[in-house]
């Protein structure tokens, strides 16, 4: 059966395509698995990891006026006695230290993943920022306030955001992204690039296109594991 030709209006097919386009905009507003279009912090999002980097604006980095010192940290925010160094290694422990006054912590075991390593002396580790301070301010938290970045260098609101790891690995990885540096133990590789757009996503952050590659490299051989972020801003 042939269908009648018919010429449309101009405004008549504004007409239409809004029609179609409006239900299919309400659905993906409405849908736990999409970043809010006005994020709000403590808002909650859900995607699997692939699209989480799919989300990602893509940007190119600009490190003009970072210094470490823009970043305050460790600082004892629920002034008990421990930094946030300290507070990450009692949360890590595979074997809980003892505490002492000032938090000073003795005995226990870590698990450092980046390098498959266990330690028995806390001064062995670094708590190292997933997302290095310097990656974050080319990808944003140069335009942020003191305390956003005061906030995000002492972030206990997500496991994932800082971790305790070997300072040799935290030392060889520096401020790198995943384009230039990756943990020595292979098996954690798709943990890491999971846990870095977590990272991102939890402080909207964007990412530059040899570190948006990188990361769907190493997705590539990963499962798409639901990743679900907190918003911290």
């Amino acid at each position: 059966m042939r269908r009648s030709r018919a010429v449309l209006s101009a405004a008549a097919v504004v007409s239409v395509l809004a029609a179609l386009v409006a239900p299919a905009a309400a659905q993906a507003a409405n849908s736990p698995g999409a970043v809010p279009a006005g994020r709000a912090p403590g808002e909650t999002v859900v995607l699997p990891v692939r699209d989480a980097l799919e989300a990602l604006p893509v940007q190119v980095e600009d490190r003009t006026g970072y210094t470490r010192d823009q970043f305050r940290h460790w600082i004892d925010a629920d002034r008990d006695g421990c930094s946030t160094r300290n507070e990450v290694l009692l949360e890590e422990a595979v074997t809980a230290p003892e505490q002492g006054a000032r938090c000073r912590l003795t005995g226990g075991v870590w698990y450092s993943p980046y390098d498959d390593t266990r330690f028995e002396v806390a001064r062995a580790l670094d708590i190292d920022h997933l997302v290095p301070l310097a990656e974050s301010w080319d990808s944003g938290a140069s335009a942020w306030s003191p305390a956003e970045r005061e906030a995000y260098a002492n972030d206990l609101g997500d496991p994932r955001a800082l971790i305790a790891v070997s300072a040799a690995s935290n030392r060889s990885k520096a401020d790198q992204d995943p384009a230039t540096w990756q943990p020595p133990a292979a098996g954690y590789r798709c943990t890491y690039a999971t846990d870095w757009i977590a990272v991102k996503t939890r402080w909207g952050l964007t990412v530059d296109s040899t570190e948006r590659t990188a990361l769907a490299t190493v997705l590539d051989g990963c499962p798409n594991t639901p990743v679900e972020v907190t918003l911290a801003r």
